[in-house]
């Protein structure tokens, strides 16, 4: 079978496209014909720790496809996505709810899982509350946008582009600031009413860190899911944690167990897939490339043109 493998040198990651053997399932696994795949950007971050230097790895992180034997349609978290078979946990597979295509499925797996554990298993989201999502036009940003809606959450978002920030309003976002600048703060706590946000999602990195904890409320929280300016460090206001009772933690799937990722795919099946069965909330993909043209998603990606998710047509 055809499969891409992802290579990590110095500051680039390089793709490459070979022929290998169809993976064989293990007792706990499925094996998948994939029929789409998600682009995801950390992946393709040189230094980012989801592709580290070394010898080429299997590259794609999420798909869509049919079950070999059974052809039952599901769509989760898989290793080497981008080929046209791939392998799930048993326990990680999804099946897709009626009216969702492959491109769309596959635009869902790892954006909503870490979005649940984000805004649900450790944000405590609820409704009525404010969340700000920095860099909001991201894969991940109009997905915690999508789902903070659904969960009757009130939405500010930020982006450097006016266009981004005018397709996500159809979206439900409530306040837009046009902004790559860490100056957002006292628009925050503006609109507001002076509390701050309950909850952030910082898709950006450590440029944006400080102003984040800036723009919190009493007992808010902040969530590290990205880091697009490349910045992996910050400085910012130990007086301001303590004194609030902020909460700052991560959502990489890096270090967990597979019953811990187990467990949060039983979380978003239970919270989240409702929406996508009753039409709440529809994947919005920004651009279906075919399998042979991933470099030219690849760039497309680096070039920061999309919004929402990018996907691979196996």
């Amino acid at each position: 079978m055809k499969a891409y493998f992802l290579e990590s040198k110095e500051k680039q990651t390089k793709l490459e496209l070979r022929e290998v053997e169809q993976p064989k399932p293990k007792e706990n696994q499925i094996l998948v014909r994939v029929r789409a795949a998600g682009l995801n950007r950390g992946e393709f971050i040189a230094g980012h720790g989801l592709t580290p230097p070394g010898a080429a790895k299997p590259a794609g992180g999420e798909a869509a496809g049919e079950v070999v034997g059974t052809g039952e349609r599901v769509m989760g978290r898989a290793a080497g996505a981008f080929a046209e078979y791939a392998l799930m946990d048993r326990r990680e597979a999804v099946p897709l709810p009626q009216g969702l295509s492959f491109e769309q499925a596959a635009a869902i797996p790892l954006t909503f899982m870490v979005v649940h554990d984000m805004l649900v298993e450790q944000g405590g989201l609820q409704a009525g509350q404010w969340l700000l999502v920095t860099g909001v036009s991201s894969g991940v940003g109009v997905a915690a946008l999508q789902a903070a809606k659904a969960m009757g959450a009130k939405v500010i978002g930020t982006s450097g582009s006016a266009e981004k920030l005018s397709k996500l309003k159809d979206l439900g976002l409530d306040v837009a600031f046009r902004t790559r600048a860490p100056s957002f703060s006292p628009q925050v706590l503006e609109a507001t009413g002076g509390q701050g946000v309950n909850l952030i999602v910082n898709t950006v990195g450590g440029s944006v860190f400080a102003e984040c904890i800036k723009s919190l409320a009493f007992q808010g929280r902040l969530a590290i899911v990205g880091y697009v300016d490349g910045q992996l460090h910050a400085d910012f206001d130990l007086e301001a944690v303590h004194s609030k009772r902020l909460r700052i933690f991560g959502v990489s799937n890096k270090l967990r167990s597979a019953e811990q990722r187990a467990a949060t795919v039983a979380g978003f099946k239970k919270d989240f897939l409702p929406f996508f069965a009753d039409g709440r909330v529809r994947p919005l993909v920004d651009r279906v490339f075919e399998f042979a043209e991933l470099p030219a998603a690849k760039a497309y990606m680096e070039a920061d043109r999309h919004v929402g998710k990018i996907v691979l047509k196996v």
